[in-house]
């Protein structure tokens, strides 16, 4: 049976206090319903439709591989569903039914249910889990012979109702058909005054349909955030599993508490994480690299045998046997070349550094290409932008850039050059040059005493005066 994914992403969040809708927050670098879509997919849903409202200018963004409906009135969860009935009809198959502020989901949980659902041929299987405390959540009635009779939600649940510790997780496969036959057989007669999607298994109760339940075996899985504190506590969770997941494939930590590695990165064998270290994104980290401390990389790759301390990283490629930091910042479109170090207080952007070429410290390179074996001494500086464009420069293979260098583009420097301490080149330098630009240095021998003299002569005088 072939299986469409619906995820319900459409609720205002009032309790995140915040301006973006809830759904558009991210944990670990990555938006909350980006992990339910990404899951869905990796499940096997053929497609994946998002209902959306509040702010939906900012989360329409984020879902360009989905379909989208629009939920503009906030009438509970089956009103939500009613928005998408256009996208459903018409599909025979399954549809899972996700929550878009529940990004802890398995996509093999998905698979697993789906797969409950069709051998157990029913018209709707709840996602259930059994919790020690149940307080929140709507209750999963059965009849005396365990079967699925029905959901109620807390508010409108009797003392017996309340006491029950299975609990419905908002996850559902539908036969899809009989999801839209009995959809609008839905009411508001409950204590929130909305349509709840938990009445339909009810509904299908009541026209004798098989509703089933498959227990989740991870109930931290359907974790709902709705508060910053939520999402903090759902933020833990997911860090303790994929760290310990990327551990199990041959990646040290010192201390996994202080690393934060998003879903989408990946790690090479022998690599070892430090404290304070965050990777998010689509950072690719190679084999047998240190990284950190507190060093922070965003789409960034980086590739085999790396030291990275303290650096910064947002959109840089850095290729084998690099050192970087402490204290280094790697710019979009840095391109570190094999060998290459840059060092303290450096920061690179929109520049190709060669192999083997050394920035050791207080330097900044933008829109630059550097060749190979080339030195850029201490505080070298190229001023790229002239307050209207940015404009390029070029330093050749084997140069040697003095210390204090500024270097005013676009110019190119070539070969085997040189440049002396101090000087502001700002015009090109040919192959095997050196090229020098000082002013003439004046020296005047006691002026410090003269100074001093002068100064005591000033203060005499106003004394007197």
């Amino acid at each position: 049976m072939e299986a469409r994914a619906l995820i319900l992403a459409a609720g205002l969040g009032t309790r995140m206090k915040s301006d973006r809708p809830k759904v558009a927050h991210e944990m670990l670098g990555k938006p909350l319903v980006r992990w339910v879509v990404d899951a869905a997919h990796e499940a096997g849903c053929e497609q994946v439709h998002v209902v959306i409202g509040s702010g939906k200018e900012l989360v329409e963004p984020l879902l360009d591989d989905c379909t989208i409906s629009y939920q503009l009135d906030m009438f509970g969860t089956g009103h939500t569903v009613m928005c998408a009935r256009e996208a459903l009809e018409g599909f025979t198959g399954c549809t899972v039914v996700l929550c878009g502020d529940s990004p802890l989901i398995r996509p093999q949980t998905i698979a697993d249910l789906v797969q409950a659902h069709q051998e157990a041929g029913a018209a709707a299987t709840v996602l259930t889990m059994d919790l020690d405390d149940p307080s929140g959540y709507g209750r999963i009635i059965r009849d005396e012979s365990g079967n699925v009779c029905g959901i109620v939600e807390e508010k409108d649940c009797d003392d017996a109702q309340r006491s029950c510790t299975e609990c419905n997780s908002g996850v559902y496969c539908f036969d899809t058909p009989m999801l839209l036959e009995h959809l609008d057989e839905l009411g508001r007669d409950n204590a929130q005054g909305e349509y709840y999607l938990t009445d339909i298994i009810g509904l299908l109760v009541e026209a004798g349909q098989k509703v089933a339940a498959y227990v989740v075996a991870d109930d931290s899985e359907c974790l709902g955030i709705n508060s910053r504190l939520q999402l903090a506590e759902a933020t833990k969770v997911a860090q303790r599993r994929i760290n310990e997941a990327w551990m199990a494939e041959g990646v040290t930590m010192l201390d996994p508490e202080q690393v934060w590695i998003g879903p989408d990165c990946q790690l090479g064998r022998d690599t070892e994480i430090l404290p304070q270290t965050i990777l998010s994104g689509a950072t690719s980290i190679g084999s047998d690299c240190v990284l950190g401390p507190n060093t922070r990389l965003t789409d960034c790759t980086v590739g085999d045998a790396c030291t990275l301390e303290e650096t910064v990283g947002i959109s840089a490629v850095l290729e084998d046997e690099v050192t970087c930091g402490p204290r280094a910042y790697l710019r979009p479109e840095a391109h570190i070349g094999h060998g290459a170090h840059i060092g303290t207080h450096v920061e690179i952007k929109k520049t190709t550094i060669g192999a083997n070429t050394k920035v050791p410290h207080l330097s900044y390179l933008g829109d630059t290409t550097v060749g190979e074996d080339s030195n850029i001494g201490a505080g070298t500086i190229t001023c790229n932008y002239d307050g209207f464009i940015k404009n390029p420069t070029v330093i050749g293979d084997r140069a040697f850039i003095g210390s204090d260098s500024i270097i005013v583009a676009p110019v190119h420097i070539g070969n085997d050059t040189f440049t002396g301490a101090a000087s502001c080149i700002s015009k090109d330098v040919p192959d095997g040059a050196l090229a020098l630009e000082r002013s003439e240095q004046q020296t005047l021998e006691g002026w410090t005493l003269n100074k001093k003299k002068e100064m005591e002569q000033k203060e005499d005088k106003d004394e007197g005066e």
